[in-house]
């Protein structure tokens, strides 16, 4: 029998010491491997972060407008936030987001459609390459006949905005031959409790308070600075794509499909849209979006301007099966003898959504409303078939 001690341990039991004490030692080294390689990685992710940051923390993208409320900072090339993302945004001489901060001359050497709408047309959250509107104009700019597309869209537009907006660029001197108008869900919500201030019409401006007109550069700039978005930008983006994953996986896509509802609530009687109506009320929404679609399709008749509206759906309206939406009947009746077209994108999403149960975590940005690459590629689509099947 053997005593304790090392004077006294058998050769197994020096053995076995012996290999938990490389064991142990393997397991810190491996360890302090993946700790220095991690720091190393933050320490690169930081400065590249804050390079790329350069003067941007001094200039917003998003400014306001005396005429149209608030839009895109000319010649900005840098980055926004959207949620949890950091993206490149470039805008041309318009104010329009583009490829590049380009000169845009004021008159059209080829065939040339402006595109208006509001956060899903302006493709937040992704950069101009991946959004319908880039995309259409790649296309466009590929064809013998070329067409040039300019995205005036930008987030929070409805239709008191598009007249405004669209009615600026024209008396400002700028050319196109065709507008192609993106009605989102919440266009009906927005005009009932907002923009009254720049609304020429006195019973909708009598609503215009010193709190609205205070508020327009704040609600214009939504990026509000944040370490982890701003100076992490890498580690910030696996981060995302791992929480995405897991949202996927644990079925957090019923969550993200209940989010904001209220907000396009009107589309569907069985919602209950709660106090998102005040003061007009969803009837008087209604009435106001339709007043300033018809202002601003008679503008673009004096003009020989041919409008065309494209309707889809929410993510939410696809989930509650929203098939005849009152979005789409209110401006398919609407373009009746006033549109070029008009492209309803419903059947096509839920065609999509039929076929795929994984439909949402495809189209859509997981936990957000708008489309995620694929669905924005989905719309470029379905809407180049039309725009490009006529001069």
């Amino acid at each position: 029998m053997t005593l304790g001690g090392p004077e006294g341990m058998s050769e197994t039991a020096k053995k076995d010491g012996w290999r938990r004490y490389f064991t142990v030692r393997r397991a810190l080294a491996n360890t302090a491997l993946v700790v220095y390689c991690l720091v190393l990685f933050l320490i690169f992710d930081f400065a590249w972060s804050s390079l790329t940051m350069g003067e941007e923390k001094e200039r917003s993208a998003r400014i306001a407008n005396p005429a149209y409320d608030h839009g895109f900072a000319p010649n900005f090339d840098g980055h926004d936030v959207w949620g949890e993302v950091r993206y490149r945004l470039i805008t041309n001489s318009l104010g329009f987001k583009d490829s590049s901060a380009r000169n845009v001359p004021m008159k059209a050497s080829t065939r040339r459609i402006l595109v208006i709408g509001d956060s899903f047309a302006e493709g937040i959250g992704m950069t101009y390459e991946d959004s319908f509107a880039g995309l259409l104009d790649q296309a466009g700019q590929q064809r013998r006949d070329k067409i040039e597309f300019l995205n005036a869209g930008v987030a929070s537009y409805s239709p008191s905005i598009y007249y405004k907006k669209i009615k600026y660029l024209l008396d400002s001197g700028l050319q196109f031959g065709e507008v192609v108008l993106f009605s989102d869900p919440s266009d009906v919500t927005d005009e009932a409790n907002s923009y009254f201030c720049i609304d020429d019409d006195p019973k909708y401006r009598q609503y215009c308070t010193n709190a609205e007109g205070s508020r327009q550069a704040v609600a214009a700039d939504p990026k509000k600075p944040n370490f982890l978005i701003d100076r992490f930008v890498i580690t910030n983006r696996i981060r995302i794509a791992i929480k995405r994953w897991t949202q996927s996986l644990s079925g957090n896509r019923k969550i993200a499909l209940s989010t904001d509802y209220a907000r396009i609530g009107w589309t569907n009687p069985r919602a209950e849209p709660g106090n998102s109506y005040r003061p007009l009320g969803i009837d008087g929404g209604i009435a106001r979006s339709v007043q300033n679609m018809r202002a601003l399709s008679d503008l673009l008749a004096e003009r020989k301007i041919p409008l065309t509206i494209v309707v889809y759906p929410w993510a939410q309206q696809i989930a509650q099966g929203d098939r005849n939406s009152r979005q789409v009947s209110l401006w398919r009746e609407f373009c009746e003898g006033r549109c070029k077209a008009f492209i309803d994108l419903f059947p096509v999403f839920f065609a999509q959504a039929d076929a795929d149960k994984n439909w949402y975590e495809r189209l859509y940005i997981v936990g957000d409303d708008h489309f995620s690459a694929a669905g924005n590629r989905l719309v470029f689509e379905e809407v180049a078939k039309r725009l490009f099947s006529k001069p």
